[in-house]
């Protein structure tokens, strides 16, 4: 969203974050001369800012770091998990533009500068985090100080809200692409894949192929794959029904394993719903229980929807893998969220499908769940 007809911005320059609620946070701009505007959501991961703002997850949305130094090891090109920085804008308590670290190319800031993304430092995250926890994630921007609070709430009004929003067209691939590796084919309906989960997949000897979004059923079975990955992605899953009904006639008919919004469109596609979330799990430390290895892992996740349960309850209260009927016969609930009891994962037994609700590929970390591409693997050759 350009500014260029009105006062250029400086890097140090006054600069606030406003919310829809009328909030205001003050800092200071540092990236590039440019406002920002959608949805403020905020990551608790440590490490990981570059992997981060590329994840096309947060297509549409204003990142807020707690972390409080945030660009400390500078930014390059193996940290991209796309091939362009999907989040708006970057919300710090102290940005950092270190070039000097080892195996930095490139700044923290200098990169969101070159890149057209603006930032803002100096602003208390603390606060405007709680403020968020309280009252829900919601629409906001940032602005230069000289731009006047009346015009940036017209501009925070006239933003589309997350929820009913289909983001997925913005960020998934044009055009069928494939990348030769071994005999297993994995097919990809790319709602927004991230590239450490096509590294996960071919460096264990797979052939990954992406399709777009719009892909059909046909078009994905095409090739013949072995097994069918529904991507991670942004937006909302209730507006998704064009790929809910491409999901609901491939169960069954070649393996399916679904991660973060892939989970969402294959729960969909089993008859269960979804339901936006307060804030949303974005960070690298969240608590998972594998319900039927009965272990707790510690997860990367980056969602603001979530799955309703069976009986159509927005949490989880026992520790029992939950077993219901669908119409691709029986399915069991094997995770849940240890913060709020969400459900994270679920597996059918009848036919081979699965999904967990986090991101396995550590892209950034941890990697406890990696060991969840295995299984994927193994049970496409076994299918």
């Amino acid at each position: 969203m350009s500014i260029a007809q009105g006062r250029p911005v400086n890097d140090g320059d006054p600069a606030y974050v406003l919310l829809e609620d009328g909030t205001r946070f003050d800092g200071v701009a540092c990236a590039a001369d440019d406002l920002a505007v959608g949805e403020v959501v905020f990551t608790t991961s440590m490490s990981g800012y570059q992997e981060a703002v590329t994840d096309p997850s947060y297509a549409g949305q204003l990142l807020v770091f707690t972390y409080p130094q945030i660009g400390n090891y500078g930014v390059s090109r193996g940290a991209m998990e796309s091939d362009r920085i999907h989040a708006r804008a970057a919300i710090m308590r102290a940005g950092v533009d270190r070039a000097d670290a080892p195996d930095a190319e490139q700044g923290w800031l200098s990169w969101l500068k070159e890149h057209g993304v603006p930032a803002i430092t100096e602003l208390d995250t603390r606060a405007l985090v709680r403020h968020i926890r309280r009252q829900g994630a919601m629409r906001g921007g940032l602005f230069p100080a000289w731009l006047d609070e009346h015009r940036a709430r017209e501009l925070i009004e006239i933003e589309p809200p997350m929820g009913g929003r289909d983001l997925v067209g913005a960020v998934t691939a044009s055009e069928r692409t494939v990348l030769e590796g071994g005999s297993l084919r994995i097919a990809i309906l790319d709602t927004g894949v991230k590239r450490s989960i096509v590294s996960e997949l071919h460096s264990r000897g797979a052939t990954v192929e992406l399709h777009p979004s719009t892909a059909s059923a046909p078009e994905l079975l095409e090739s013949g794959p072995d097994a069918v990955l529904l991507a991670n992605g942004p937006g909302d899953p209730g507006a998704l029904d064009y790929i809910v009904d491409t999901v609901g006639r491939l169960v069954g008919r070649v393996p399916v394993y679904g991660i973060c919004l892939g989970h969402q469109l294959l729960c969909r596609a089993l008859g269960l719903e979804t339901y936006k979330l307060p804030f949303g799990h974005h960070g690298a430390n969240h608590p998972v229980k594998d319900l039927v290895r009965a272990q707790i892992e510690i997860t990367s996740q980056n969602h603001g929807f979530a799955v309703l349960g069976p009986d159509g309850s927005r949490t989880i209260e026992g520790d029992e893998a939950v077993s219901w009927e669908t119409a691709y016969g029986t399915a069991e609930l094997t995770h849940i969220n240890l913060y709020d009891r969400t459900v994270e994962g679920l597996a059918m037994r009848d036919v081979p499908a699965a999904t967990v609700q986090y991101h396995p590929e550590a892209g950034p970390g941890p990697r406890d769940a990696l060991h969840l591409f295995d299984r994927f693997i193994e049970g496409a050759r076994a299918a």
